[in-house]
């Protein structure tokens, strides 16, 4: 149990215009440090480009939007299925042709 607290880590995470208290896994600290720095970066362009013309709801999702069309962006460079699927064809053609030079 004392292992688990010390792989934990407490910090504060400023984001827009709020301190944010998180228990982290103390390996993921910088990750959550870079998301609450993308998030408050994001969400100050929207701000200032739409504030006093949409509402601060409508500017974070609009931030959370940005932030998720990155993210599946992202996921669709990192699918690796369509090479699986050659790598696949491929090598059962190459097994077929030496099984035949048997």
């Amino acid at each position: 149990m004392a292992e688990q607290k010390k792989d934990r880590l407490h910090i504060r995470l400023h984001v827009y215009d709020e301190e944010i208290d998180v228990v982290i896994n103390r390996e993921e600290e910088e990750f959550y440090r870079a998301a609450a720095k993308l998030i408050t970066e994001r969400y100050n362009a929207y701000s200032g480009h739409y504030n006093g013309r949409k509402s601060d709801h409508t500017i974070a999702l609009m931030t959370l939007i940005d932030i998720a069309l990155l993210y599946q962006k992202e996921c669709s460079h990192n699918d690796t299925s369509v090479y699986d699927n050659v790598l696949t064809r491929l090598t059962g053609e190459i097994e077929e042709v030496l099984g035949k030079a048997k």
